[in-house]
């Protein structure tokens, strides 16, 4: 079980590494094709779009294929959109590779936290999914700032290079480790769509889009702003990305952990407090270390929430979560990409590089309302909004017929 994990974390790697690198490298993109830097956003708005489309589409595609040999399909696509936005001669290709490489992205992770939690306990299942995705937080503390500093210094495409090298290295490691995980007999198609008719599913996407949506509402342009707002110098950006993938480790290790004990709580705490360091966020970008707090806060409070939505999610789709996983993960990027559009036209609109904050903090703040929505309708009806989990597993030996 810990060397599937391993693997599935390797591909989390490669993925994480491609999606947020682009924060770091943005003014690059964007002066080498000869367009603004909101414009250049669009690559971080194209590729949260492709994920929400290829979640469902991927994991349709993918129902009469088995688990792995899915992982390494989508493996195999997301090497071949890096590669293609790697070698892009204009702006409009690079977009194109980008949601190729997106395509792979929901379904991977979708598909990868059922295969996680299929591995572990009941009551260990969300520790499981925040194993996973310590692959993407910590693309973010070593994958990112490296391929921001390696794009710095040897170009933008480079980095692209070497993250198509990583989808390799992660294909190799789905194929060698992760067991096959035979699906459960009798689920079709309409039983994965059925999940979509509970109300707590849906609200828990819905908080999935809000909340993460904070997040990336800041987070897309933090290069301009700790530049031209906190004064850092253009290679600081390296180690101020360290710091939010280092809150991003902690805050899913932490959330990974008490969503297997309070889930609700867990949430509660990090939306209410990523709604507030977002509104404060705006007066203290203006300072260098204010700001360099607000960004591992940022990281740490917005990442505290994936683990317990995808456990919450996972809970209420039980018997057919495969779907209902990869559209969750589509949320998150949809949300990505509201936010990200959101923050370009108050940029654009002359409001400065910290409005995106205020954006961000509503963002999350409508996400914490509708927790506690969903709190409130699991104590009025628990018979109809109570999740369904799994029953504990009979350790005794299942008698042998003679």
């Amino acid at each position: 079980m810990p060397l599937a994990l391993l693997a599935l974390a390797i591909g989390a790697f490669g993925i994480g590494t491609t999606e947020f690198v682009i924060m770091g490298l943005l003014p690059d993109v964007a002066a080498d094709f000869g367009v603004s830097v909101p414009t250049a956003g669009y690559l971080v708005t194209g590729y949260a779009l492709g994920v929400v489309v290829g979640a469902p589409l991927m994991t349709v595609l993918g129902t009469r294929i088995p688990r792995r040999t899915m992982l390494m399909l989508l493996m195999g696509l997301f090497v071949v959109g890096n590669v293609v936005s790697a070698l892009a001669p204009v702006f409009a290709v690079m977009l194109v590779g980008r949601v190729v490489a997106s395509l792979a992205h929901g379904a991977f992770f979708g598909i990868g936290a059922v295969v996680a939690a299929e591995l572990v306990a009941p009551e260990k299942k969300a520790g499981a999914i925040s194993m996973m995705f310590t692959g993407l937080t910590v693309a973010n503390v070593v994958g990112v700032p490296l391929g921001t500093f390696l794009g710095q210094s040897a170009g933008w495409r480079t980095t692209f290079l070497v993250v198509a090298a990583l989808g390799v290295v992660g294909l190799a490691g789905i194929h060698r480790l992760v067991p096959d995980v035979p699906k459960p007999e009798g689920v079709r198609l309409r039983d994965e769509v059925a999940a979509f008719r509970n109300v707590q599913v849906l609200l828990a996407m819905a908080m999935t889009v809000l909340g993460f949506g904070g997040v990336f509402a800041a987070i897309t342009y933090i290069a301009p702003m700790m530049t031209d707002v906190a004064g850092y110098a253009d290679s600081s950006v390296t180690w101020l990305l360290v710091l939010f993938g280092l809150g991003m480790v902690g805050g899913n290790l932490v959330g990974g952990r008490f969503a297997d004990r309070r889930l609700m709580p867990m949430l509660f705490t990090a939306l209410g407090g990523l709604a507030l360091v977002l509104a404060l966020f705006t007066a203290g970008a203006h300072h260098k270390a204010t700001a360099a707090v607000a960004v591992f806060l940022i990281g740490a409070l917005g990442f505290a929430t994936v683990p317990p939505l995808q456990k919450r999610v996972l809970d209420f789709a039980h018997g057919a979560p495969t779907l209902a996983s990869a559209v969750n993960i589509g949320a998150f990027n949809l949300g990505n990409a509201l936010a990200a559009w959101l923050g370009g036209i108050v940029i654009a609109a002359g409001f400065g590089y910290t409005a995106p904050n205020w954006v961000g903090a509503g963002l999350a703040a409508a996400a914490l309302l509708l927790a506690v929505v969903s709190a409130a309708l699991e104590r009025r009806a628990p018979e109809r909004h109570a999740p369904v989990t799994a029953p504990a597993r009979d350790e005794r030996p299942v008698p042998v017929a003679h």
